[in-house]
């Protein structure tokens, strides 16, 4: 509940990307989402699908965010944007 509280969707929507992604494997797959739907990861963050698509359209043009085939992967450089974020 304090999350929902103190933290914007935008940067929930990040924070769970970046779990998703866990950047901490190596190889190929490092980085990149699992199969979910924009639908599952709203209901995780506590916002629409709707919205959820409109932040993943941003990330992607700010480069936070590539398609790998059918994939997207996630770059660390969305970290950045959490914690400038968190730290103002």
């Amino acid at each position: 509940l304090t999350d929902l509280i103190l933290h914007s969707s935008e940067q929930r929507l990040a924070r769970t990307l970046l779990v998703l992604a866990d950047h901490t494997g190596r190889g190929p797959s490092r980085g990149l989402l699992p199969d979910i739907s924009q639908e599952i990861i709203a209901e995780m963050v506590g916002t629409t699908r709707s919205r959820v698509n409109s932040f993943m359209g941003k990330f992607k043009r700010l480069g936070f965010l590539e398609e790998r085939g059918r994939r997207l992967k996630v770059n660390r450089s969305l970290l950045n944007l959490v914690q400038d974020d968190e730290a103002g």
